[in-house]
């Protein structure tokens, strides 16, 4: 005799009028693959690999939004303390100074694409104070030309861009220069300059006294405040001897990804001694690295996914086994292999659907908090995760970006639906004589 329960197929025929209704108004395939999703089987087992199944693939998209979360992070980071320092694009030419740098400024400043230009001279020196000595690169800057060009009014600690005065040869230094000389804001410090001058006393290296009246603090990692220091474009033109010449232009793109493009058509344009560089020349191949270490931990995380994915098929494998008597009961009914087929389907669907919903949750949730969260770890456990020296900041940075966020989600819900397919093939291909032999 044949058993009837609320949650088994077997008690389909002795449903209620309003089941019945209910079939009516619903496909078959979607209503009984969503009642086996949530009836309450006599194997716990099953139920079990189930449940284990949907919250691994919750697991994975969660590990696998917040690690893409905090490597956008760190990319972020990496391109704010690049860029906000570094030229996006560079104008010059072989003799290292720009005579009618003027006319150049204007046709640049009008080319489709430049925001923005600065003209720089560019120099190198020993820098002394209170006994120390230490070299440098001097950069000749319009102080209000070079705030549009570089973030460089926005990193500084001590004084402003604005007190380099022409005539008053001011200097501007890096915090880790201006540490290793021993120098504040108000102390004078020595540039001597690779020239020479002719004197009574013989061949002596040209030498000038400034007055700090800033320091800047860009973040450690690429060493900018360790070697960069600035004065007012006339002085370096005085300095180095350029009387109205500069080294070269310095530009700001709408678009810095654009570099390489703009190069190429300016370069149709501009006389035949110009020289240009633009910033994927020097940190190219840096930024690719980050993005092909992104992409293979996204690749090698998605194997998490592939594991609950493969608990999945193991899981509806057992269900299929489980179930054999009602399929056959809904085949000798008229239910074709396409419908059996599409009752498991949907089921596992669910089971990946309700995964990725979990995981896509508490992703979001763990990555807006990652950078509290380690914070909090570090200062309970006194401990230190992140160098600055070496991570290029001592924190856990955090971003998440809605591509990464819907990229996890439809590849970790393609590969639950995909995991569906050989058990609801092998569902399909139950013959009912074989099933019910023994029932």
């Amino acid at each position: 005799m044949i058993c009837f329960d609320k949650f088994n197929l077997r008690g389909t025929l002795a449903m209620s009028n309003s089941t019945k209704k209910q079939l009516m108004f619903k496909p078959l395939s979607l209503f009984i693959g969503l009642r086996y999703t949530r009836a309450k089987r006599r194997n716990h087992f099953i139920s079990f690999i189930s449940m284990s199944s949907m919250f691994g693939i919750a697991l994975g998209v969660m590990v696998l939004i917040t690690v893409l979360s905090v490597m956008n992070g760190f990319d972020d980071q990496i391109k704010n303390r690049v860029f906000s320092m570094a030229p996006q694009l560079t104008i010059s030419t072989l003799s290292g100074a720009l005579s009618d740098w003027r006319a150049l400024d204007k046709q640049v400043a009008d080319f489709p694409g430049v925001n923005k230009t600065a003209p720089y001279v560019y120099g190198q020196g020993m820098l002394t104070s209170f006994g120390q000595v230490h070299p440098a690169i001097i950069f000749g800057v319009d102080p209000a030309r070079e705030g549009q060009i570089s973030d460089i009014n926005k990193i500084m600690s001590i004084g402003a861009m604005d007190a380099l005065k022409p005539g008053d040869f001011g200097i501007v230094l890096g915090q880790a220069l201006a540490a290793n000389l021993s120098a504040d804001v108000g102390d004078k410090v020595t540039l001597i300059t690779p020239e020479v001058a002719t004197t009574p006393m013989g061949i002596i290296p040209r030498y000038k006294r400034f007055t700090v009246v800033g320091i800047f603090n860009p973040g450690s990692g690429f060493g900018y405040d360790t070697t960069l220091a600035y004065i007012n474009l006339k002085d370096a033109q005085a300095l180095f001897k350029m009387g109205q010449q500069v080294s070269g232009l310095r530009l700001k793109l709408n678009d810095l990804y654009q570099a390489q493009m703009i190069q190429n058509k300016l370069t149709k344009i501009l006389p035949p001694d110009t020289v240009m560089m633009n910033w994927t020349e020097q940190y190219g191949q840096f930024f690719s690295a980050i993005q092909l270490e992104k992409t293979m931990m996204f690749l090698i995380l998605l194997l998490i996914i592939a594991v609950a994915v493969f608990n999945l098929v193991s899981s509806l494998v057992m269900v299929i086994n489980d179930k054999q008597a009602d399929i056959a009961i809904l085949r000798t009914l008229g239910a074709t292999p396409k419908v059996v087929m599409s009752i498991f389907i949907i089921q596992g669907s669910v089971i990946g659907f309700v995964g990725v919903i979990l995981g896509l949750i508490s992703g979001i949730i763990l990555s807006l908090h990652v950078t509290e969260i380690v914070q909090w770890i570090q200062e309970v456990f006194h401990v230190q995760f992140l160098s600055a020296s070496v991570n290029y900041v001592d924190y856990l940075p955090s971003k998440i970006q809605a591509s990464d966020v819907i990229k996890v989600c439809v590849m970790a819900f393609a590969m639950s639906l995909v995991a569906t397919l050989y058990p609801a093939w092998r569902a399909s291909r139950v013959e009912p004589v074989e099933a019910l032999r023994y029932e």
